[in-house]
C-alpha cells in the first residue's frame, strides 16, 4: 500500500516542472510515508503486547488494505483506540463512560468547541437530534447510537442496507417526559397559564392587589383526584405515567396492542387494560399519547383524527408528548372550537399555536440535566458492549444479541449479513475449511439483516494464527456485510463487503 502511494504521489509530481513543487511534495511524501508507517508499526506492536490479557495466541489480521484517503487524514489516525465521533452537545457525564486508555472521543461537527474536523476515521457515532446523512458515514464505522428514543434523523433503512446497527436509548429520558406529562394535566385543568398572563397585567397596571380576589373566578378549574386517565401506548413512559396517574387518585385505563412482559411489569395494579384506541379514550378525562411515530401505509401519522377525536368527551384534555404528527391539527381545532376540550402539546403547531384552548410548549420533554446525562450514558454504553463484546441491545434496526464471556484461549468472530437461507451454514464451513472450532455461537435476525457472534478455539494451531485470508474469505462470501476480530488492539479486525470489493 505504502509503494502505492510513492508511486502515485511520485507520478503527480513528475508532471510538475517547478523544482519547488518537485521539492515539497516530495518532503510531504517522506512525511506521510513516516507517519503511516510509524503507525502500522504501533499498532504491531500493541497488538503483541495487548492482546487483551488472556493468555490466547497473537493474531495476525489485515488492517489497513485501502488507500489512506478512504480512512481519512493518516495524521488522525491514533492506534490502538475506538474513535467516536459525536454530533451535537453530548453530555460530559455520559461520555466519562468511555474511558481514556481505549477511546479517542470528538465532535464532527464543532460542537465540543474543536474545529470538527478532526475525527477522520471514526468507528462509532453518537449524536442526539443532528440531522444525519449518509455521507457523514465514513466506510471505517460499525455502530451508531442517539441519544434518545426517536431515530427519524438517522436514515435507518440504509443503514441496515450497510450492515450498521442503529440504537437508542428508551427509557433515559422517561421520568422527565412522565414529569411534564403530569404538569400538563395540572395545565389542561386550571387555567394556570391564562392566570399568570391576567396577573401580569393587572400589575402593569397596579391593579393586582385591588382585583384579584374579584378575577380569580375567572380562571376555576377541576381537581384530578377521581377523574380518568387513559394512556395510550405502555412502554416505559406511558407506564409511568399511569403509575403517577394512580397515585394521584385517577381511575387508569390504557391501550397498547403490543404490550410486553416487561412494560406490564411496570403498570400499576389498578389499570384497566382496553382492546382500542376508541375505547380507552371514550371515558376518559384526560388521554395521555405515547406511541411513537411511523410514517407510510398502516403507520401512526395522524392517528388521533376524527373518527378517534369524535369519541372523546366535550371537556376531554388531550396531552400529547410523543410527536406532533399523531394528532390531526385540524380535527382538533374542530374538537376545541366546539366544546370545553384542551390540548395540551410539546410540538410546534402552525393550526393550534394561538388557540385559547390549547397550550403548545417548545418540545421541553427530554429538556433536564437528568434525562441528558441518562441518554447520553445509555449511548455510550451501548457503543461500548458492541465494540468490545459483540452485543446488541437497544438496536432499532439489528437483533437483541449477546453472548457470555469468552472461554479462555479463544477469540470472538461477529459476522453480519443478509438474511437469506443457508448464510449460517456458509459462514460455519467456511471456519471448519480452516480447521477452526466453535466453542459458542449465537445466530439472531431481524427482518432482513442477520447478526452472528462465534467464539473460536486457537488451541492446537501455534502461537501465532493469522486470519487474514480466513476473514477475506469469510467477509467476500456472497450475502456477507462485514466481519469483526474482537481480540487484540481495539479499533482493528473489521472488514467490509463493499459490493464485491473487500474493504479493511
Amino acid at each position: 500500500m505504502i509503494s502505492r502511494i510513492v508511486s502515485s504521489k511520485l507520478r503527480y509530481s513528475s508532471r510538475n516542472t517547478h523544482s519547488g513543487v518537485v521539492v515539497g511534495l516530495a518532503s510531504r511524501i517522506n512525511s506521510d510515508v513516516s507517519l503511516q508507517v510509524k503507525a502500522i508499526h504501533t499498532t504491531s506492536s500493541i497488538a503483541q503486547s495487548n492482546a487483551d490479557g488472556s493468555g490466547g495466541p497473537d493474531i495476525d489480521i489485515d488492517n489497513y488494505r485501502a488507500e489512506w484517503k478512504t480512512y481519512g487524514d493518516i495524521s488522525n489516525y491514533k492506534p490502538g483506540k475506538f474513535v467516536v465521533q459525536t454530533f451535537n452537545k453530548i453530555s460530559p457525564k455520559g461520555l466519562k463512560q468511555f474511558d481514556d486508555l481505549s477511546y479517542t472521543v470528538g465532535s464532527g461537527d464543532g460542537s465540543d468547541g474543536s474545529s470538527g474536523s478532526g475525527m477522520g476515521n471514526p468507528h462509532a457515532l453518537l449524536l442526539r437530534s443532528h440531522k444525519l446523512k449518509e455521507d457523514e458515514v465514513p466506510l471505517t464505522v460499525r455502530a451508531i447510537a442517539r441519544c434518545g428514543a426517536g431515530t427519524n434523523n438517522i436514515p435507518v433503512a440504509r443503514m441496515t442496507e450497510l450492515g450498521i446497527p442503529v440504537f437508542n436509548t428508551p427509557g433515559a429520558n422517561a421520568n422527565a417526559v412522565k414529569e411534564l406529562v403530569v404538569c400538563g394535566m395540572f395545565l389542561g385543568s386550571r387555567k394556570i397559564i391564562d392566570g399568570i398572563n391576567h396577573m401580569k397585567q393587572l400589575g402593569s397596571q397596579g391593579l393586582a392587589k385591588e382585583r384579584v380576589e374579584k378575577d380569580k373566578s375567572m380562571f376555576g378549574g377541576r381537581e384530578l383526584m377521581g377523574k380518568t386517565l387513559a394512556v395510550i401506548g405502555l412502554g416505559h413512559i406511558g407506564a409511568a405515567t399511569a403509575r403517577d396517574g394512580a397515585a394521584l387518585g385517577m381511575d387508569v385505563v390504557g391501550y397498547d396492542p403490543g404490550l410486553s412482559v416487561e412494560s406490564a411489569l411496570r403498570l400499576p395494579d389498578e389499570i384497566q387494560l382496553k382492546d382500542s384506541i376508541s375505547s380507552a379514550v371514550s371515558t376518559a378525562d384526560y388521554i395521555s399519547i405515547n406511541i411513537p411515530y411511523i410514517k407510510g401505509e398502516g403507520g401512526t401519522h395522524g392517528i388521533i383524527g376524527r373518527e378517534i377525536i369524535s369519541q372523546f368527551k366535550s371537556d376531554a384534555v388531550l396531552l400529547n408528548f410523543a410527536r406532533g404528527e399523531l394528532v390531526d391539527s385540524e380535527a382538533m381545532k374542530e374538537f376545541l372550537d366546539s366544546g370545553n376540550g384542551r390540548y395540551v402539546s410539546d410540538f410546534p403547531d402552525d393550526e393550534l399555536w394561538d388557540h385559547k384552548g390549547a397550550v403548545i410548549l417548545p418540545h421541553l420533554g427530554a429538556s433536564t440535566e437528568e434525562a441528558e446525562d441518562a441518554a447520553a450514558a445509555m449511548a455510550a454504553d451501548t457503543i461500548k458492549d458492541y465494540l468490545e463484546d459483540g452485543t446488541i441491545r437497544n438496536s432499532v434496526n439489528f437483533p437483541a444479541t449477546s453472548l457470555p464471556d469468552r472461554p479462555p484461549g479463544s477469540i470472538r468472530l461477529t459476522v453480519v449479513n443478509k438474511n437469506l437461507p443457508g448464510m449460517l451454514a456458509k459462514i460455519t464451513d467456511t471456519l471448519a475449511e480452516s480447521t477452526l472450532n466453535i466453542v459458542q455461537q449465537v445466530n439472531h435476525s431481524r427482518g432482513d439483516i442477520a447478526y452472528n457472534v462465534m467464539d473460536v478455539d486457537t488451541s492446537g494451531h501455534g502461537d501465532i494464527i493469522s486470519f487474514k485470508k480466513i476473514q477475506e474469505e469469510l467477509t467476500m462470501t456472497e450475502g456477507v456485510l462485514s466481519s469483526r476480530i474482537l481480540y487484540g488492539t481495539p479499533g482493528t479486525g473489521y472488514a467490509k463487503n463493499l459490493e464485491g470489493k473487500y474493504f479493511v
